[in-house]
């Protein structure tokens, strides 16, 4: 609380404390007949005021005022050299005024919380206050650290006004470590639009969004085709600048961009894939345009890249996914440029790739199609063929796809590009043209979500009710954390 002033409250009795503007006022509140508390400054008193009572808050110089319901404590407390405060209990009141200097505040709160849309988790325009609970029993750091951990991911940004130590807590990554633990996780969904400048990131339901700072690359990188994927609290965009190709990191906690490390072989037009706080990489093709077979694996925790086994196949325009404990990597075209039909799936604990052959034989490929449309829930992979709009799910046991139904958006416009078909936890997001708009200028960007069945005949699909934070650009890059 700022010196002269007090927030706005109604006593027992109604009477509003109003404002005074004027600094020269000084004098004596008087005591309050229920809480026996009397505050003076040295200057003569005047005319009576009606009680008001305060909450305790300490303001930036550290002066507190108070209630204090003990009528065991009496005493004067010490005087404050720069304001010549005093506070004392249970001594007889002087003549009372006082000039209490409001910002009324409606509700049952007397603090209130804004969330901007430029602001994103971790960041704040507000400083962390430290507030004197010294005597209040103290909770450890290690027992606070897991209350913490347990929050909403999406409640972090409030952090900075709880006090210094937990806004530097939110810096360390030491949360995210024990959300992973305890196996709480919460999904985020960044996006990159045409007509936009920037990242954004949306709460799961896409209630809420927060642009991202500015990514700090060449003009080269963001007018460029760029490829993106999560790990743990990062979100890795590999795209190239005018040196070449170049790897750009976003960090949830920092709230903020840093460049590299570079992938062991820079490539663009690869297969990638999530899980936990690694990301892998395969195939694609290099500046000069060779098509790669190699793979490789981003660890979060040490920004470090790891050299994997090669593929079996060179494949570029590809698609990842993970399942059943494996990296896949499905479709794409070889060095020749015929499209492949085959799979391949890389297992961790044989360090090799096995060949998964058919994976796409009754999947149409057309010219300059996107690479396949697949994601996993439940462990179970569907895809959404782009010529049909249908929704498929892959049968592990007859390696079929049986098919769902068509989908409430056209991937087939645009031959698939410009569509976000991901794995939202146990749910399926699928963000492109509706097919109930007339013109797909990109002005009818919809979304929806279902929770498949792979044992079910039809499935619902849900749209998403975002207000303004409605995507109306074509979708040029999207990618899901989970953390």
């Amino acid at each position: 609380m700022s010196k002269g002033k007090e927030l706005g409250g109604e006593d027992e009795g109604g009477e509003v404390c109003r404002n005074d503007c004027n600094p020269r006022k000084k004098g004596v509140l008087g005591r309050d007949p229920d809480n026996n508390v009397w505050i003076t400054y040295n200057s003569p008193p005047s005319k009576r005021l009606d009680a008001c009572e305060t909450n305790t808050k300490e303001d930036q110089g550290g002066y507190a005022i108070g209630n204090d319901n003990n009528p065991c404590k009496k005493g004067v407390l010490q005087e404050d050299s720069g304001n010549r405060l005093w506070i004392a209990c249970n001594t007889s009141p002087p003549e009372t005024i006082a000039t209490c200097e409001t910002n009324r505040i409606e509700g049952p709160s007397r603090y209130a919380f804004s969330s901007n849309e430029g602001r994103v988790d971790g960041s704040s325009s507000l400083e962390p206050q430290d507030a004197d609970y010294s005597e209040v029993p103290q909770l450890s750091d290690e027992v606070e650290n897991q209350i913490l951990a347990r929050i909403p991911r999406s409640e972090y940004w409030k952090f900075p006004l709880v006090n210094k130590r937990i806004f530097a807590l939110t810096k360390t990554g030491e949360l995210f470590k024990i959300r992973r633990e305890l196996g709480v996780k919460e999904s985020s969904v960044f996006i990159f639009t045409t007509g936009d400048s920037g990242w954004w990131g949306f709460a799961r339901q896409f209630s809420s969004r927060r642009k991202l700072p500015d990514l700090p690359a060449d003009s080269c990188f963001s007018s460029g085709d760029k490829e993106s994927v999560c790990a743990g609290t990062h979100l890795i965009i590999s795209g190239r600048e005018i040196d070449g190709v170049v790897v750009w990191r976003y960090e949830l906690e920092t709230n903020s961009w840093s460049k590299g490390p570079s992938m062991i072989t820079p490539r663009c037009l690869f297969a990638s894939a999530s899980c936990g706080p690694f990301a892998f990489v395969a195939g694609g093709v290099t500046e000069a345009g060779a098509v790669l077979k190699s793979s490789e694996k981003y660890n979060s925790d040490t920004k470090t890249w790891e050299t994997l086994p090669r593929m079996q196949r060179k494949r570029r325009l590809c698609s990842g996914f993970y399942m059943d404990n494996k990296f896949y990597v499905i479709g794409g075209r070889n060095e020749e440029g015929k499209c492949l039909t085959c799979g391949e799936a890389y297992d961790e604990d044989k360090k090799k790739w096995e060949l998964v052959p058919d994976m796409l034989e009754d999947t149409p490929v057309a010219t300059f199609q996107s690479p396949p449309l697949v994601a996993v829930v439940n462990n179970e992979l569907y895809s959404l063929e782009t010529s049909s709009n249908e929704l498929k799910v892959f049968s592990k046991r007859t390696k079929t796809w049986r098919k769902f139904g068509p989908v409430p958006v056209r991937a087939d416009s645009s031959r698939g590009w410009g569509v976000a078909f991901k794995s939202l936890g146990n749910e399926l997001l699928l963000i492109g043209s509706s097919t109930s708009m007339v013109s797909y200028s990109g002005d009818g960007m919809a979304i929806y979500t279902c929770r498949p069945d792979a044992e079910a005949e039809r499935l619902q699909w849900r749209p998403l009710e975002c207000g303004r934070n409605r995507l109306s650009n074509f979708i040029l890059n999207c990618s899901v954390m989970v953390a």
